[in-house]
């Protein structure tokens, strides 16, 4: 598949997370802890994720973005 395939496959988002195919597979069945499901199309027993699925959910589950967006509290300022 093209570098820039707006389908991916299981070995290709394996490739951009930096983890195993076993690890992405988990995700999208939703069993990694700390993180929604990664959504998928399902083509029979294979699996492929939309680039912009992926990216969406990269912004959902990132804990520097979650960050950004809390509100800092004020207690203790005068």
């Amino acid at each position: 598949m093209p570098q820039n395939s707006e389908i991916l496959t299981i070995v290709e988002v394996a490739a951009l997370l930096g983890c195993s195919k076993a690890h992405v597979c988990k995700a999208i069945k939703g069993h990694v802890a700390g993180v929604s499901r990664l959504p998928a199309i399902s083509m029979g027993r294979r699996k492929l994720v939309r680039r912009q699925s992926l990216e969406g959910w990269l912004a959902q589950n990132d804990p520097a973005s979650r960050d950004a967006m809390l509100v800092p509290s004020h207690k203790g300022t005068p």
